[in-house]
């Protein structure tokens, strides 16, 4: 199948150094024509310099990326940005301010009538049209963010990078533009690769999605397959928001800090095996002779979110809206009878 995209064995870094600090580590990943995929992970994984060496920014110590089976990028060779054919759509949207919208948009193509009537389709999609003459000071943020999407489309290019777009926007305006994404993606017959730091709109807008830490990719899959199969901790940590336990193996049995687990014994796991499961899956009781204190609790509107800690060990409870408890107080975990965990690596399923 072809690839929009491919990266093979890619490492970076900013300042050579005897340590090898490396801010990317051995990147391989590829992306089909027409999908949107997310790069996901904290802030400083390297998601950012990632898609700047896509877009010919900077050149990587090592590897390739290929553009429709051509290289663009090795360790002796940079295509420069404008010949990549890469649109590119920044956190702050970058447009020119002694432009109004029409310009800005236009500002890469050329005059030809069918890249006027691109524009002019672009601003209707994108439902700016009405805007075309307004300057970019008279424009509110998600204004923004679509004249800025519009002007890295309006040339044609087949791919488009998005440097975390939405991160400045309200909540609403935020939902409205992320779902509306894909279908102008499509409605254009454009890849996108999408830099966020949030798990939430990863999973809900993309169709595949590479998870980042410390420059190295924990888990790169659709968004099913990543919550039915997170390869690590940190995937179901990070992205799922799952809590997670260190295992023992004593009297016979594997158990954790707040009770046994009910898997077959024969069953080998290693001295780093953990437990992984959701929020729902434990209560949260007030008593004075357990380890366990609430350190935080939130408002959700149907349910409260509570974090308590033991020993540095901390667990997410979601509790119902009478749930007597309040920051400071000492409390006993249990877990739900007949709810789900994982354990991580050897991905044994089984209930509590």
């Amino acid at each position: 199948m072809n690839s929009e995209l491919e990266i093979l064995n890619l490492w970076h870094e900013f300042k050579p150094n005897k340590n090898n600090n490396w801010v990317l580590k051995d990147i391989n990943f590829s992306m089909r024509p027409g999908e949107l995929v997310g790069l996901l992970g904290p802030s400083g994984c390297g998601k950012t310099t990632l898609l700047r060496l896509i877009a010919g920014f900077d050149r990587p110590k090592h590897g390739i990326i290929k553009r429709n089976g051509q290289i663009i990028s090795d360790d002796q060779y940079l295509l420069s940005p404008e010949r990549r054919q890469i649109g590119m759509v920044f956190q702050d949207y970058a447009l020119f301010p002694h432009l109004n919208v029409w310009d800005n948009v236009c500002f890469g193509i050329d005059k030809k009538e069918q890249s006027i009537k691109r524009a002019d389709w672009l601003l209707d999609l994108l439902d700016i049209y009405k805007l075309k003459y307004r300057y970019p000071h008279e424009l509110s943020g998600g204004q923004s963010q679509r004249v800025a999407l519009a002007r890295a489309m309006a040339p044609g290019t087949s791919l488009v990078l998005l440097d975390e777009p939405f991160c400045s926007l309200d909540v609403e305006v935020r939902s409205k533009l992320r779902s509306e994404l894909s279908s102008v993606l499509k409605s254009c017959s454009t890849s996108a690769v999408l830099v966020t730091h949030d798990p939430h709109e990863a999973l809900a807008i993309c169709d595949r999605v590479a998870v980042l830490r410390s420059g190295e990719i924990q888990q790169y899959s659709t968004p099913l397959e990543m919550v039915c199969n997170p390869s690590n901790d940190f995937v179901g940590q990070f992205v799922l928001q799952k809590n997670i336990l260190p295992i023992q193996y004593l009297d016979g049995s594997y158990t954790t800090c707040i009770g046994k687990l009910h898997f077959s014994s024969d069953k080998s796991i290693s001295s780093k095996s953990v437990c992984m499961f959701d929020k729902n899956a434990i209560r949260i009781k007030r008593s004075e002779n357990d380890n366990f204190t609430v350190v935080s609790k939130e408002y959700r509107i149907s349910h409260f979110v509570f974090t308590v800690i033991n020993e540095g060990l901390k667990l997410r409870a979601e509790m119902s809206l009478d749930t007597d408890l309040s920051i400071g107080d000492k409390c006993k975990v249990e877990t739900i009878k007949e709810k789900s965990f994982l354990v991580l690596p050897e991905n044994i399923n089984s209930i509590f």
